[in-house]
């Protein structure tokens, strides 16, 4: 008898654990929402950025000083960089939702039959998965934020360029790091 109790206990236990995976449902729906915003933001700005290159282009002739041509450059190439980098973000957000749901709650069955005649971004099959995907986008948008500092940086000493170099330098070395990686791991998973 006393057994038997310990036994239930155990079970009913066990399944209120496993059960409480679904509380992973919250950072999944709060991150798809996040996303969303991020994505509805950005293409906000860059309708935004339309109407600034038509009042721009509507200037008349002496309204096109160079000082007025550096100004709307540099606002343009900055607004498109933001949205990039929110468009970036907002895709890590989405990869990480439909990770934590594959990992935690269940298969995307959707995800999976499309799998043959679509990208296989979306299927992840563990954390290992989730993380490669995640650290290649945020290392983009680290490289986007990294141009656009630089973009609004001036150079007024020669060692601050000598910084630039290497910060590119850096950057180039992430991205060639990342990509031998990713062939060494094809290479492992090639039969």
């Amino acid at each position: 008898m006393k057994e038997r109790i310990t036994q239930a206990v155990e079970q009913g236990f066990e399944k209120f654990l496993w059960n409480s995976r679904f509380i992973v449902i919250l950072a999944v729906v709060a991150s798809m929402i996040s996303s969303v915003i991020l994505f509805v933001v950005a293409t906000f700005d860059v309708f935004e950025l339309i109407g600034k290159v038509f009042k721009y282009m509507t200037l008349s002739g002496s309204e096109r000083t160079v000082a007025a041509y550096e100004e709307f450059h540099g606002d343009v190439v900055g607004h498109i960089i933001g949205a990039i980098d929110d468009y970036l973000l907002a895709t890590v957000l989405f990869i990480f939702a439909l990770g934590l749901y594959e990992l935690f709650i269940s298969k995307i069955d959707e995800a999976e039959a499309e799998a043959a005649t679509s990208s296989r971004i979306l299927l992840i099959h563990s954390l290992d998965d989730l993380k490669d995907r995640l650290a290649k986008v945020i290392l983009m948008i680290l490289i986007v934020t990294f141009f656009k500092n630089v973009i609004h940086t001036t150079f007024s000493e020669p060692l601050n360029i000598l910084y630039l170099g290497v910060g590119i330098l850096f950057v180039a070395l992430s991205l060639f790091f990342t990509h031998k990686g990713s062939e060494a791991k094809e290479r492992g998973n090639a039969p």
